[in-house]
């Protein structure tokens, strides 16, 4: 245990995002409702500061905070620009639909508190801090769901927080089990406690705490929320709920198998292994055959869970799995995002064939389109096709190379669905419906396309930046 170190500062970011919920909270109380979009502009100046102070942070050496509770590091660090670059973009697709509705300071409160508990789950090192991240980002997630409430979105709701309350409960026994194991919350104590621990014990907090992770991040055995709640949820909901709390969730994940289980009696790495194999593959069998929009991307992200998962498995077993983590993370939000955006400036398209003959009407639209599902399935020079290449090399390199042989095959695979929505979309036959849409998601779209491309060029510098240490 190092001195107790309370300076706010350290947290910049996870502050400036609180403030700005606050004080968004207390405007949208005496705002009248057409000015309420000022909540919106306050929130996007929030995330925008938060990267700046983020970016400066991450240029100074690896420390800890408030006891080593919360770790600023280079984990932390990307964590942070990606979290607030993906709420950013979230709150751009969601600013023109919201206009004028009697709750829209509170739509863009409960985005900046999910976003803020998946900041903290992201840098904690305490399970106590974590448990407490992980229902800062798991309550207003729920809200959101059922945002709209009509009937979709209540069911979406419902059903998100029914596996959520179960996951979660489940999650709070495995910390309480690891406590009593280790005699200790923080990781880098409860590393060395474990070690000596009743091996049934570990087991079983390890599973509890796997599975309230997995929840938040979508990933198989706790994967049954996501098709229902993305496809009941509004296309901007559904943008934020499949990227925000993956992010904080996967980094959380990242950061236990390193501090905690690596090197221990527990098969860490096997487990892990299994559960990538398994996310992938039934992901993809899961969206053969769909044909909304939404749900397809439902179950996408439910296989991108698995390929993020891949070095997550060989934490300690390979020197690249950290930045192949950090920089895949990057590029699937980025490139999730996008995808989601197209379908936010196009509300009325609900199924693949609601997009026959975009290229016609919407050429740049269409061309996103296909940018960001083709960047989804690994194709250069997108930053998934870098991603998924660094994802690989860390797993053979770890000793996993039957897991990138199944990886790889479930990429190929993946290439039927996604050609089932992109025919459609370039083919002349007939035009995709009404002109009118979500123009500031249509400008989200083309912008985080020009990102998906251009962080795939620049590949290099951004991965030696992803290379820092870890905090002690």
């Amino acid at each position: 245990m190092t001195e107790m170190n309370e300076n706010p500062l350290d947290l910049l970011p996870e502050v400036l995002l609180a403030a700005s919920a606050v004080l968004g909270l207390l405007l949208g109380s005496w705002l009248p409702r057409a000015r309420q979009w000022a909540v919106g502009l306050l929130a996007a100046v929030a995330c925008v500061a938060g990267i700046v102070a983020a970016s400066v942070a991450a240029t100074e050496p690896a420390t800890t905070a408030f006891g080593e509770a919360f770790a600023v590091d280079t984990v932390t660090g990307a964590s942070r620009i990606v979290v607030l670059g993906g709420t950013l973009l979230g709150l751009g697709v969601s600013f023109r639909p919201l206009r004028g509705d009697p709750r829209e300071s509170e739509f863009y409160v409960l985005v900046q508190l999910a976003a803020l508990g998946a900041l903290m789950m992201a840098g904690t090192q305490d399970l106590l801090l974590f448990a407490a991240a992980y229902l800062l980002a798991s309550i207003p997630a729920y809200t959101l769901a059922g945002f709209r409430k009509d009937g979709p979105g209540t069911e979406a709701a419902l059903k998100f927080y029914v596996v959520g309350a179960l996951l979660g409960v489940l999650l709070l026994a495995g910390v309480t089990v690891l406590y009593a194991a280790g005699r200790a919350t923080l990781y880098p104590m409860l590393s060395d406690a474990l070690r000596d621990a009743p091996e049934p014990l570990v087991a079983v907090g390890a599973i509890g705490l796997l599975a309230g992770v997995l929840f938040k991040a979508g990933g198989v055995p706790a994967h049954f929320w996501v098709p229902d709640a993305v496809q009941g949820s509004s296309a901007p909901v559904a943008a934020l709920l499949t990227t925000l709390p993956k992010i904080g969730a996967l980094a959380a994940l990242f950061r236990i198998g390193d501090a905690v289980f690596a090197g221990g009696p527990l098969p860490w790495a096997a487990l892990v292994a299994v559960l990538a194999a398994a996310s992938m593959t039934l992901g993809n069998l899961g969206a053969f055959f769909q044909r909304d929009v939404k749900r397809l991307l439902a179950y996408s992200t439910i296989s991108q869970v698995g390929y993020l998962l891949l070095p997550v498995t060989v934490v300690d077993r390979s020197d690249l799995a950290q930045q192949a983590f950090l920089y895949y993370l990057a590029a699937y939000t980025v490139t999730n995002l996008g995808a989601f955006a197209v379908v936010c400036a196009l509300p009325r398209a609900h199924t693949v064939d609601d997009y026959r003959g975009l290229a016609k009407d919407r050429p740049l639209l269409a061309a996103s389109l296909v940018v960001c599902l083709l960047g989804l399935v690994g194709t250069p020079p997108t930053a998934v096709f870098l991603g998924k290449l660094q994802a690989f090399s860390a797993v053979f390199d770890g000793g996993y190379a039957w897991l990138a042989v199944l990886a790889a095959v479930n990429t190929v695979a993946s290439l039927f669905y996604y050609l089932r929505w992109i025919v459609p979309a370039v083919s002349r036959d007939a035009s995709p419906g009404p002109a009118e849409g979500n123009r500031t998601a249509r400008v989200v779209a083309y912008a985080v396309t020009v990102v998906s491309v251009g962080l795939g060029l620049a590949g290099g510098p951004v991965l030696d930046a992803l290379a820092g240490p870890m905090s002690p």
